[in-house]
């Protein structure tokens, strides 16, 4: 169910923040995905490209793409977070730096709940990513 891409945890050239490993980003999904039985699905990004996807990464990281670029056009600079309710379903998304994830939902989701649950999911993961860079720099 559960899509893996391979992902760089090193630092990125110019001081950009580590990308965190796949395998964590997948289980942080995992996690999240597990918190309630409304969650269709997801995907975790990191700049911009799937690190992990409940289902086909390219689907994800396309519609991601286009609910984020909505959500920055809608407020006229990036946005931190989005949520859009619709008769068949929900759809969030949530920034936290260069990581973002996206989620749908069934209708009626509470979505304070829904996004505390993706800021968690997003720590956890800007946590690992540190974890990473400190084990390689030992």
């Amino acid at each position: 169910m559960f899509a893996d891409v391979t992902a760089n945890p090193r630092s990125a050239p110019g001081g950009a923040p580590p990308r965190p490993p796949s395998a964590a980003a997948r289980a942080a999904l995992e996690r999240f995905a597990e918190l309630s039985r409304d969650v269709r699905g997801g995907a975790i990004l990191a700049d911009g490209r799937v690190l992990a996807a409940t289902g086909n990464g390219a689907t994800w990281e396309a519609a991601a793409r286009e609910l984020i670029e909505a959500a920055d056009a809608a407020a006229g600079e990036p946005a931190v977070n989005a949520h859009v309710a619709t008769e068949d379903g929900e759809a969030y998304m949530l920034r936290d730096g260069a990581l973002a994830m996206v989620a749908v939902t069934d209708r009626f989701t509470l979505a304070s709940l829904v996004l505390a649950d993706m800021r968690a999911a997003l720590r956890e993961l800007r946590a690992e990513a540190a974890r990473v860079v400190a084990r390689e720099a030992a």
